[in-house]
């Protein structure tokens, strides 16, 4: 399905708004543009630090606000053209480089300059799964990251989405890796909240990490063609794709049994559940960034 390539890879008090200063660091350089009007059939979506530059390729607004503030997509409520409108970020970083917390400053104050965005946290009560551990307990794999080959320092931040009819692919590096293709999800080398806000784009409510369970796992689950059809129907749902009736009649017909057979012979379950979470109230965004 060619909808499949728009899928992307808490709790304060009201009233905090967020203006067009924001200090703290910034990119030296930054070049803020409208994407190309289609992506190609297989398009990398995402960000690449190399030590100088940061991009980011197709992302909407949503999108970029989301990984600056370091929140689901639910959590934001915003205008309908901020998950719609794509846009390239390209920007030099200081000297020296920046830590993935002075990045997420420097994309804040970038929003805030080429946007005018303006932002308030509120609390909000949602429905979710909680993922948990099933009776008789976990059977995954703990798998740690790949050490990394430069020596201690930090690696470069590098995640990378590619997504065409056939499913979706996240490359997160050090041996992180998240498949959704061929009837089947494989995540390997994943923590469990990580796992969780990733299976949370094929469900029809959020997911919170409830499992307790704090190292890095593999992952697979298989599910019957008719359920994996609907995950990718409500993964482009969830991504704010419209899609025409029959698309949703498919998905509301699928059983939904292999999906919950597969969590539990992960020793896994999803268990319907009421939680307060945090969410960014856009006050106001410019749909057009100013001048570089």
């Amino acid at each position: 399905m060619d909808t499949i390539r728009r899928l992307a890879p808490a709790l304060l008090a009201a009233g905090i708004l967020f203006g067009q200063t924001v200090a703290g660091p910034q990119f030296e350089v930054a070049s803020v543009k409208p994407s190309a009007p289609d992506a190609p059939e297989q398009v990398r979506i995402g960000v690449h630090v190399d030590g100088a530059r940061y991009s980011c390729t197709y992302y909407s607004l949503r999108d970029y606000v989301r990984t600056a503030y370091r929140v689901k997509d639910y959590q934001i409520v915003s205008p309908e053209w901020m998950g719609t409108e794509r846009y390239d970020v390209s920007a030099t970083l200081p000297a020296g480089g920046a830590t993935q917390e002075q990045l997420a400053d420097m994309l804040k104050a970038l929003l805030a300059d080429r946007f005018k965005l303006q932002l308030h946290h509120e609390s909000k009560e949602f429905s979710v799964y909680g993922l948990v551990l099933a009776k008789g307990g976990p059977t995954l794999k703990e798998s740690p990251l790949d050490p990394v080959e430069d020596g201690p320092a930090k690696p470069p931040v590098d995640v990378a989405v590619t997504g065409n009819r056939n499913g979706v692919n996240i490359n997160l590096g050090r041996g992180a890796y998240f498949n959704f293709a061929n009837n089947k999800m494989e995540a390997k080398k994943l923590t469990m909240a990580y796992f969780a806000d990733l299976l949370a784009r094929f469900v029809d409510r959020p997911v919170v990490d409830m499992t307790g369970l704090k190292g890095t796992y593999d992952v697979l689950l298989n599910f019957t063609e008719e359920d994996y059809r609907a995950m990718l129907i409500r993964s482009a749902i969830n991504a704010g794709v419209v899609l025409p009736p029959q698309a949703r009649q498919l998905m509301e017909a699928a059983s939904g049994d292999s999906i919950g057979s597969a969590m539990q012979a992960a020793g896994l379950k999803l268990e319907a559940r009421k939680a307060p979470l945090d969410v960014l109230v856009i006050d106001h965004a410019e749909k057009t960034p100013s001048a570089n």
